[in-house]
């Protein structure tokens, strides 16, 4: 993932980005194009907030689980 920061590397494809309050307007839109170019790369990527985490975690770890259990965090 060369020049390509994530939070969390699930496996060898499933990426985790957690957006804090701070991604807004240009960060926004500067994520959204580091996400699509991961993708583009061949990883799937799950975006959530930074308050979906500390407050709903279950939410964030079934989407994980989820994901997982389809195989996307496998290489191809």
């Amino acid at each position: 993932m060369e020049g390509h920061r994530v939070d969390l590397l699930i496996g060898a494809r499933l990426v985790l980005q957690i957006d804090g309050g701070t991604h807004v307007g240009r960060q926004r839109e500067e994520d959204v194009a580091h996400d699509a170019a991961l993708m583009l790369r061949g990883y799937y990527v799950i975006c959530v907030g930074y308050t979906q985490v500390i407050e709903r975690w279950e939410e964030v770890q079934e989407r994980i689980m989820r994901a997982v259990a389809q195989g996307l965090h496998l290489a191809r």
